[in-house]
């Protein structure tokens, strides 16, 4: 037999499988219609487990068994998809506790940053809100998710990624604590600049006091110097200790705004290593609102911790053809080697196939929590 005749004998088949595939699409239709009727879930995982070992039993060697486990998990996969998608047409759980809004504050809106006077974090506030919000500072990231919760203030400004340090993992960590949402992003331009009390020189500097990223992201500047560097909480408690001591051995590294608003001199600017170094900050709140014309939504899960969980969660934003912008993982406290994903992909939670993603999602994968539509 020559290949040409194998192949073509392979068409038959595949033609077959086309067809039973279709067939059993119907069916899977015919069961969502009962599911509607009768408000049954669409996954059941103990009914799918007990199908893979049956199907599994029908082979002949055990690499037929993976094969024929991995082409129906895929199978099984692709009807629960169906049904959710019917369920959505039929108007079946496809309503979201989140409301569309036309514009996200007004001019009595009162906002928090973490830091002091001159953070990046400030900048970002102010070019997202405007020069004339009701704005305060707090210590720590924590103080500011939790002045949201107190209703002390309505919104907060925080740092989730920089270009080249990367994300900033514990306010990951926070939005699944309290009960926040993002409705908003603000991209910042990052330039750290050298600050001195006015009148010290290059030569005088003995410590620099800034941010561990921030001394990080300038360590090509620094390595010329043989200057101590210490660790702050914030580039702009570092610019505010220069500034009240006085001392002219101390410099920070912070914000050109920060030298202003503590009344120190910019040294040298720029001193950071990437000229295009970013800070994407991130706008929470505890309303479950979102801009109808949001386009990223951000959703966080925890999943079954077994061959092939996360592949399949992935698979909704494939089926309904979303595009996944960032997947990032962190581990789950007290559960070793197990961790949650948050993941970023484009759409509006009034876009049928969001809606019919998350309905799946919510369906298979564990504690499944929408973070925001911004």
């Amino acid at each position: 037999m020559d290949l040409l005749d194998l192949r073509n004998r392979l068409d038959e088949v595949d033609e077959k499988i086309v067809g039973l595939y279709e067939k059993r699409m119907e069916l899977c239709a015919q069961v969502a219609e009962y599911k509607i009727e009768t408000g049954k879930k669409v996954f059941d995982r103990q009914r799918e487990q007990d199908k893979l070992a049956k199907v599994r039993s029908l082979t002949s060697n055990e690499f037929n068994a993976h094969g024929v486990q991995e082409l129906f998990e895929q199978i099984m996969s692709m009807s629960r998809k169906l049904q959710y998608r019917l369920l959505a047409e039929h108007g079946v759980g496809g309503k979201l506790p989140f409301i569309g809004v036309e514009e996200i504050f007004n001019g009595r809106t009162r906002v928090v940053f973490q830091g002091a006077e001159g953070a990046y974090s400030q900048i970002a506030m102010q070019t997202y809100f405007g020069d004339s919000v009701d704005a305060f500072h707090v210590d720590s990231f924590r103080d500011a998710m939790g002045a949201i919760d107190e209703g002390s203030a309505d919104f907060a400004v925080l740092p989730i990624e920089n270009s080249t340090a990367g994300v900033v993992n514990e306010i990951y960590d926070l939005l699944v604590e309290f009960e926040h949402y993002i409705i908003g992003e603000q991209i910042i331009r990052i330039e750290h600049c050298l600050l001195v009390t006015p009148g010290a020189q290059l030569s005088d500097i003995k410590r620099v006091y800034s941010h561990p990223q921030s001394l990080m992201q300038s360590s090509r500047f620094l390595t010329d110097h043989d200057w101590q560097q210490i660790s702050m909480q914030n580039n702009a408690f570092a610019a505010r200790k220069v500034s009240e001591e006085k001392d002219i051995t101390q410099a920070a590294i912070a914000s050109e705004l920060a030298g202003k608003l503590y009344g120190l001199e910019v040294l040298k600017k720029g001193v950071n290593n990437e000229g295009d170094n970013s800070t994407r900050f991130i706008i929470v709140t505890n309303q479950k609102i979102f801009k109808r014309d949001a386009k990223k939504i951000s959703i966080c899960f925890e999943i079954p911790h077994e061959s092939g969980s996360l592949y399949h969660m992935l698979s909704h934003f494939i089926y309904n053809n979303l595009n996944m912008t960032r997947i990032e993982s962190r581990p789950i406290p007290d559960r070793a080697w197990e961790y949650r994903f948050f993941v970023d992909f484009e759409g509006n939670l009034e876009d049928p196939s969001v809606k019919n993603a998350l309905r799946g999602l919510r369906e298979e994968a564990i504690n499944m929590r929408i973070l925001g539509n911004y």
